[in-house]
């Protein structure tokens, strides 16, 4: 069974309790999530099987759509509503203020990433170093949001969509926010909408897979990967590239752009991901 599932993950629960649902309904080992969705966040969740499983960084790697609702005045140790509380503060700001500061948080940023997260240090994650009293100083990343739209203004509360680039912790947008209008702010809500091609409104929600439904939902490997253009060769090229080599036939090469991914066909066997460079044409990531 190769493919990829488009699940919708309800809060409460965890990416790997998503992931062993999986396992049982497709009756394999070979499975991984593309994203870990905190316990408390809901939504969109790619899980990969067999073959697939070698796409995850690809998936991951996309930029990703968030529903989002924080709250003005308060500060927790994680981020978000589930930690302990360190400050409260009466909000008393117009809404225009408000919706000015959000909004200036868009375009290419520098990111803590927060304490309560699965980043390594020194082999640990940051978020078991956490519950053991320790904080370590977190690099600032670079990341991308690409466009921030309010929905709703009730303060002390604000629920706002923000599409970002992989790595965006959207608890630390939330703690940023609440620090530059000098209140503070948690993240209230989290719901992924859209990571990739897989958006909620085509998500299954795991409760509702099972082992006779399994195939249906599953969408095949080169589908999974449609954001990159394909290229058709020859039979007689297959095995060669199958096997690792790199090909250097122009009358390949000269069809062929250079560092730019490509899904490889032969007829109408999909074989995997390549990637021309100086040298030649080789696969990048083998899919057979």
């Amino acid at each position: 069974m190769n493919g990829v599932l488009n699940i919708f993950k309800p809060s409460g629960i965890t990416s790997f309790d998503v992931v062993r649902m999986v396992k049982k309904a497709a009756n394999t080992k070979k499975v991984g999530h593309t994203g870990t969705l905190d316990p408390m966040a809901s939504g969109v969740l790619p899980i990969c099987l067999g073959n697939a499983t070698k796409i995850v960084d690809y998936i991951m790697n996309e930029s990703k759509i968030y529903k989002s609702t924080l709250k003005l005045g308060v500060v927790t140790d994680t981020y978000d509503k589930e930690g302990k509380i360190l400050k409260e503060e009466t909000v008393d700001l117009e809404p225009k203020i408000v919706e000015e500061c959000i909004k200036s948080f868009q375009g290419s940023i520098d990111q803590v990433p927060p304490m309560y997260s699965a980043l390594k240090v020194n082999g640990k994650r940051l978020y078991q170093l956490a519950r053991e009293g320790i904080e370590v100083e977190r690099k600032a990343r670079k990341i991308n949001i690409y466009s921030i739209d309010i929905l709703n203004i009730d303060l002390p509360y604000v629920t706002f969509q923000v599409h970002c680039s992989k790595g965006t912790y959207i608890r630390s947008l939330c703690y940023d926010i609440g620090e530059k209008l000098g209140v503070g702010a948690s993240m209230w809500a989290l719901e992924r909408v859209k990571t990739g091609i897989f958006n909620i409104k085509d998500a299954l929600h795991i409760d509702n897979l099972n082992n006779q439904n399994i195939n249906e939902y599953l969408v095949p490997i080169d589908e999974a990967l449609s954001k990159y253009e394909s290229i058709t060769i020859e039979e007689v090229y297959e095995k060669l590239l199958v096997n690792g080599v790199l090909i250097k036939d122009k009358r390949i090469m000269g069809n062929i752009k250079k560092d730019v991914i490509l899904r490889v066909y032969s007829g109408n066997k999909f074989i995997g991901l390549g990637r021309r460079s100086e040298e030649g044409f080789k696969i990048l990531k083998l899919l057979v």
